[in-house]
């Protein structure tokens, strides 16, 4: 075909060897139906600026159509001369026989991702599709011997962990998310099809679970796709492996093919953490939207050498492209959480009834001199001893408020958020966050001040008597020691309630009592439970005292614990 569209011509000439992009956009084209530009590019996993330019240069022999409401749509005038010499055979799909013999994940699949919670822009979520989570998982069991293996998953919107087990049902996977919707729906898929999934809530900026670090043996991730996103992400990847040396880190990372510095940027910090591209697999992933990039990203496969260092990272990162975490809204919120130090709702640091340690982020003028600055990330990770801190959880930390207030330990505690943030905005989401602080914990919400965006929560003691139902002084006691590892809490404050009613449980009881009724708690502390967990945490704690009540008059059985 010699009489292409001058503009078309030059197109392609000034795409030189790379011109095949366009051409699959032009062999689509050539079956003659009509095409909206979001279908051309999910079909052809070609950028929707190289697609929009392909679509403008060819002029007179493409046919525009738009109706009210809806996308316009083109097809090509004369598509015959367009599909002999555009509509070559592509390259067979390698991985499709292994997943055409799986037809039962296969459609598992499609009816999990159908039915999963929604992506939040916030959080730079992009659906994959269906077969690429079953790609994924058909990839990594022939990738990797997961048999018997840990599977660590830092970040999971696109249901990989679930995708690998229904392929290679021996081994096991570990979700790490900031995502509670997730979470709870990863859970209960997994529990449904019987499948050995744990999963953990996390702010990965602030590191891992102590259960997760160390305890796995391939990690995927699909991270925002900033190049601080994928290095945070790949690091707390790293943080997660067992032995590195033997590991490998897989990775969904894309970007538009108008963009190369941007990918060259990311790369370069993957090799700055000496991992080998040990290979890279071109348009790997697809998803239901991301058009910027084809709908499509790469598949990397990475092995960390023996020097690597996983590193904490900044605790700041701001890792997303979009919403509070995005750096265009590094420095909003400073000014307003300024007016707040010395107002009614927060008395300044130093003064009286103010805080004597400030937590977080805070602007300089926010705490003085003899006041105690401690890292968000100290205070979650262990306990510290402020009574009466306050912890500023604006600028996209706000889905950690109701572990942030339980890391307090028991005593009086503040925090500042947007007053936008799904716990504190109504009543709904006050009365969860109440429900998720439980019993001993009462909590206030008070507004800034007079159109102010930030809302002030206080979180302080509320006694549980003795007349209290015993699950209610489990519960509150756990809540009292957050940073704990929950089988263990759970125990003691058993043996320790029950000694307040004149009962006498001993280790060996207690851990059969805890392990029957909370048998999802190992691994785990409150602060990095799934909030779902925390409903089956306190119909625990009755089932716990359900069973305490019909052993009395039986006798104990020995312990033979020191």
């Amino acid at each position: 075909m010699n009489d292409l569209p001058p503009e078309l011509s030059a197109l392609l000439g000034a795409q030189g060897a790379d011109a095949t992009r366009a051409h699959r956009v032009l062999a689509a084209l050539s079956d003659g139906a009509w095409w909206s530009p979001r279908e051309l590019v999910r079909a052809t996993a070609v950028a929707h600026r190289t697609a929009a330019a392909v679509l403008d240069a060819l002029g007179p022999d493409l046919e525009r159509a738009s109706a009210a409401g809806a996308q316009e749509r083109v097809r090509l005038v004369r598509p015959g001369p367009y599909a002999a010499r555009f509509d070559r055979p592509r390259p067979a799909d390698p991985w499709a026989p292994l997943m055409e013999a799986r037809p039962e994940a296969a459609e598992e699949l499609r009816r999990l991702v159908a039915e999963a919670p929604p992506s939040l822009t916030d959080l730079d979520h992009v659906a994959a599709t269906a077969r690429t989570a079953l790609r994924r998982g058909v990839f990594l069991d022939e990738r990797f011997d997961l048999a018997g293996r840990r599977l660590l998953c830092v970040g999971d919107h696109d249901l990989t962990s679930l995708a690998a087990l229904l392929v290679r049902p021996e081994a096991e996977a570990v979700v790490v998310d900031v995502d509670e919707r997730m979470l709870a729906y990863i859970g209960a898929a997994a529990e449904r099809l019987g499948l050995r999934v744990r999963c953990h809530f996390a702010d990965l900026r602030l590191g891992l679970p102590p259960a997760v670090a160390g305890a796995c043996d391939v990690v995927f991730t699909d991270p925002p796709y900033t190049p601080e996103g994928v290095e945070l992400f790949v690091r707390r990847g790293m943080e997660g492996m067992a032995d590195p040396r033997r590991g490998r880190v897989v990775v969904a990372y894309g970007a538009s093919e108008t963009t190369p510095g941007l990918v060259a940027k990311t790369q370069a910090r993957l090799a700055r953490m000496d991992l080998v591209f040990e290979a890279v697999h071109p348009d790997f992933n697809h998803y239901s939207g991301a058009e910027a990039i084809g709908a499509a990203s790469d598949l990397y496969v990475l092995r960390p050498l023996a020097r690597t260092a996983a590193g904490r990272g900044p605790e700041a990162a701001r890792i997303y492209s979009q919403g509070g975490n995005a750096k265009e809204a590094a420095a909003a919120g400073s000014d307003e959480l300024e007016e707040l130090a010395g107002s009614a709702a927060l008395p300044a640091p130093g003064t009286d009834g103010g805080p004597g340690t400030v937590v977080g982020d805070w602007p300089g003028t926010a705490a003085c001199a003899g006041v105690r600055r401690v890292r968000l990330g100290t205070w979650m990770s262990a306990p510290v001893e402020a009574e009466g801190a306050v912890v500023n959880l604006t600028g996209g930390w706000e889905a950690l408020l109701g572990r942030a207030l339980l890391a307090s330990g028991g005593v009086k505690v503040r925090a500042v958020v947007s007053a936008s943030a799904p716990q504190v905005r109504d009543q709904a989401g006050q009365r969860a966050l109440a429900a998720l602080l439980g019993p001993g914990v009462g909590v206030r919400f008070r507004r800034g001040g007079p159109g102010s965006r930030l809302m002030v929560v206080e979180a302080a003691p509320s006694p549980v008597g003795p007349d209290a139902p015993a699950a209610d002084r489990l519960r509150a006691r756990c809540r009292e020691r957050a940073h704990g590892p929950l089988p263990r809490v759970l125990r003691e404050a058993l043996i320790a309630v029950a000694a307040e009613d004149g009962r006498s449980v001993n280790k060996k009881s207690a851990r059969r009592l805890v392990a029957d009724a909370a048998p999802w708690a190992s691994g785990h502390t409150l602060l990095d439970l799934p909030e779902h967990r925390f409903r089956d945490l306190d119909r625990a704690a009755e089932q716990i005292f359900e069973a305490v009540e019909g052993q009395d008059g039986a006798a104990a059985p020995p312990d033979s614990e020191t």
